[in-house]
């Protein structure tokens, strides 16, 4: 049977100065599902997040939220002044109270603990990271919403962090929606993608969007080409600073080749494979 549905968006519409947004878009998240946004620049990805949370409202269309969901909400970025006597347990905090424990465990959970006491402005891009997705996981939330989670993040972050959202949703049994520029590897930790240009270009399973005649025109063929679905297995894992803690040797990654994606090969390619 399946997940009963947390967000539902239908035929949303939304201009901005005069300037159309978003147009006709329609999207749905259900409890233990991760879909995911993509898109270049400019594509109104963002924007959509802001009407999701109810921070804008569209012009045409609804957003449905389940009666009684709780949302939480990681931003893309955060800057906070240099001065301000702000701790990592204070800012998780912030509007929300809780007891030193309950913030020692979500910091726990994304793998954070030990910035517990730390100023904001002492820990790593990767740590902050990690920080606001703590934040947004004390609202125990039905609903987590990620507008670009890796922004600032080494790429041996990029692999633990997606793969620690894919735990969160195992464990927690919440819906996500995630926003990345990050095609390679979001497309391979997520189960829906929608390829908006301020409209839906494309939209299915990973494997099908790739191949997507639509997909492959918004990013080019060498772009699909650097861009294919990355398949990441390991048998080890990380601590903050990336060092392999557990596990064996690291193997190297390797991201579907573009015969497999049914991208045609560079006529150099095809030369060198005879």
């Amino acid at each position: 049977m399946p997940a009963e549905s947390l967000l539902t968006v239908d035929g949303v519409s939304l201009a901005i100065r005069g300037s159309s947004i978003l147009q006709d878009i329609s999207l749905q998240v259900r409890g233990g599902e991760i879909v995911a946004l993509i898109g270049p620049n400019g594509a109104g990805k963002s924007t959509l997040v802001r009407v999701v949370l109810g921070l804008l409202q569209p012009e045409r269309g609804r957003v449905w939220r389940k009666p009684g969901v709780r949302i939480g909400y990681m931003p893309q970025r955060l800057t906070v002044d240099e001065t301000l006597p702000l701790t990592a347990r204070r800012f998780i905090t912030l509007g929300m109270p809780a007891s030193r424990e309950q913030v020692r465990a979500v910091l726990a959970e994304v793998g954070a603990e030990r910035v517990l006491d730390t100023p904001v402005q002492a820990v790593s891009g990767g740590e902050m990271q990690r920080v606001m997705l703590a934040r947004a996981l004390l609202r125990e939330p039905d609903l987590l919403v990620l507008d670009e989670p890796i922004q600032g993040v080494d790429l041996s972050g990029q692999y633990e962090l997606y793969d620690l959202i894919g735990d969160l949703r195992r464990q927690r049994g919440c819906g996500i929606l995630m926003v990345s520029h990050e095609l390679h590897l979001v497309m391979a930790a997520t189960d829906h993608v929608l390829c908006l240009n301020r409209h839906i270009c494309c939209s299915g399973h990973p494997e099908h969007v790739a191949r997507d005649p639509a997909y492959l025109q918004l990013f080019g063929i060498d772009g699909a080409r650097r861009l294919a679905v990355y398949h990441h297995h390991h048998n080890h894992r990380h601590d903050l600073r990336g060092t392999v803690v557990a596990g064996d040797s690291p193997v190297p990654a390797r991201s579907a080749m573009p015969e497999e994606q049914g991208i045609p090969p560079r006529s150099e390619e095809r030369k060198a494979h005879g």
